[in-house]
């Protein structure tokens, strides 16, 4: 983008958006504002959280059950941690489910059940990070701040067509993107951007043809959008390995733990297991019969892959959760594919 431009992209992406805008149970449509109607803070607040490392489908329904259960920020502070985390289950990243409790605690405990209206309070909130507390400050309390998420990078890179690598090439992508955020309608500006990284100028064959700042776009001029942003070669995941241990009771009871607070999948139920190295030694929960499932579960973290062997077994003891109030749904994915694959045991064998 040249120098001077910046005024009349943002102006070409606003009315974009006011006749494009994705329609979403937790935004208020740029008509609805127009119209006097003001964002709820919390209801931003909680799908900012939700979107991280998630799609918008994905968060949909969770922030409808989230919200009809929790209707305001109150409501979800008062909330036991493991029905919480429960309702969380599959949504991935646990510490935002827990981050998520002691951020709403922390406004009604600290500011009256009130979020801060800037960013630079948000920030002060435990659990919220630079780009949600812009996020936040800029769609619910229209503070000119500036959001910075994938899609706005993508955009970014490719207007001002820069070519250094991410993750090296944030902070000079983060000021770019504050030159383009106006000082009217910034929380507009930022959920434009958003949409228009989510649907236009996507990850893969950028729709330019439709794009309504192509004019301004430097990397479409020189033909190389569909390259931007570039990015630095991650380093290979390495493996890990672990033993989970499924046992059913003669009532069909399933023996379950609570995983400690801090960690992955923290705070979440889950079956008993190993530690997860190159060379896990095996730690059965209780004395049994245990047999290798047939499948081995595969799952992926962010900086690992790992492997879990399956036991199964049939046994009786403390600590066992009666069939009929097990819900598999409960349980974090990682936990699902453990069930799943202790299901193709052959569960026969004497106690």
């Amino acid at each position: 983008m040249r120098a001077g431009e910046e005024a009349a992209a943002g102006a070409a992406l606003l009315g974009w958006y006011d006749r494009a805008a994705r329609v979403m149970p937790w935004r208020v449509g740029p008509a609805e504002r127009a119209a006097g109607a003001r964002p709820d803070a919390y209801a931003v607040w909680l799908s900012e959280v939700m979107l991280q490392q998630t799609t918008v489908a994905a968060v949909r329904d969770y922030f409808r059950r989230f919200t009809a259960r929790w209707p305001g920020v109150a409501d979800l502070a008062a909330a036991e941690d493991a029905e919480v985390m429960a309702e969380w289950a599959g949504l991935g990243y646990y510490a935002r489910a827990r981050n998520l409790l002691k951020c709403a605690r922390a406004v009604v405990a600290e500011h009256g059940g009130r979020f801060p209206e800037t960013a630079a309070g948000l920030r002060a909130l435990p659990g919220i990070g630079p780009y949600t507390a812009a996020a936040v400050a800029a769609i619910a309390f229209d503070e000119a701040a500036v959001a910075v998420d994938g899609n706005v990078e993508r955009v970014v890179a490719r207007l001002w067509a820069i070519t250094d690598p991410l993750p090296g090439a944030k902070s000079r992508l983060t000021g770019l993107a504050g030159r383009l955020t106006p000082a009217d309608r910034p929380g507009d500006h930022a959920q434009a951007m958003m949409d228009l990284g989510a649907t236009i100028c996507t990850p893969r064959s950028p729709d330019c043809a439709a794009c309504p700042v192509a004019a301004f776009c430097a990397a479409r001029a020189q033909g190389i959008a569909a390259s931007l942003p570039r990015k630095a070669p991650k380093p290979e995941k390495p493996t890990r390995r672990g033993f989970a241990y499924v046992a059913i009771d003669p009532a069909g009871g399933v023996l379950l733990e609570r995983r400690p607070d801090k960690g992955l999948l923290g705070g979440t139920l889950g079956f008993p297991g190993s530690d997860w190295s190159e060379d896990p030694a095996p730690r059965p929960p209780l004395t049994a019969e245990w047999r290798a499932a047939p499948v081995m579960v595969r799952h992926t973290f962010t900086h690992f892959h790992l492997d879990l062997v399956v036991m199964v077994a049939r046994a009786t003891g403390p600590g066992f959760t009666p069939r009929d109030t097990f819900r598999p749904g409960d349980l974090p994915t990682l936990m699902r594919k453990v069930w799943d694959a202790a299901q193709s045991a052959d569960w026969s064998h004497p106690d």
